[in-house]
């Protein structure tokens, strides 16, 4: 069973940093895509940004040029850099991979992180 677990949440005022991580029970290279997704209250959840195990990657436009998703191979971590923080960025965040085996996707989700930031 595939194992996702998010660390790096906290509350931060608006304008500050956080680094998200989150470390996979398997070789982060056996999935085709990996990233963040992201939930406020009372909404759906939405994709934060997305890498693929070729290097492509995805932003929401909300976060485009503030945010920065990575991945290490090694450590079998991606990480979500995230700066000038908003208000609105305050959500539970869930590190998510897809996995593509024969016919078969299989999608995979951590327990979350919560993110707050106070304005």
């Amino acid at each position: 069973q595939v194992q996702l677990v998010e660390s790096g949440g906290g509350l931060v005022q608006a304008g500050g940093s956080l680094r998200l991580s989150c470390i996979a029970s398997e070789s982060i290279s056996s999935f085709n895509t990996m990233g963040w997704y992201r939930q406020a209250p009372g909404k759906q959840r939405e994709l934060v940004a997305t890498i693929t195990r070729g290097g492509s990657i995805n932003y929401a436009d909300s976060v485009k040029g503030r945010f920065t998703v990575s991945s290490d191979n090694g450590r079998n971590t991606v990480s979500l850099q995230m700066n000038s923080l908003k208000g609105e960025d305050t959500a539970l965040y869930y590190c998510h991979a897809r996995r593509q085996e024969g016919f078969r996707t299989n999608y995979y989700w951590g327990q979350g992180t919560q993110v707050t930031v106070s304005s």
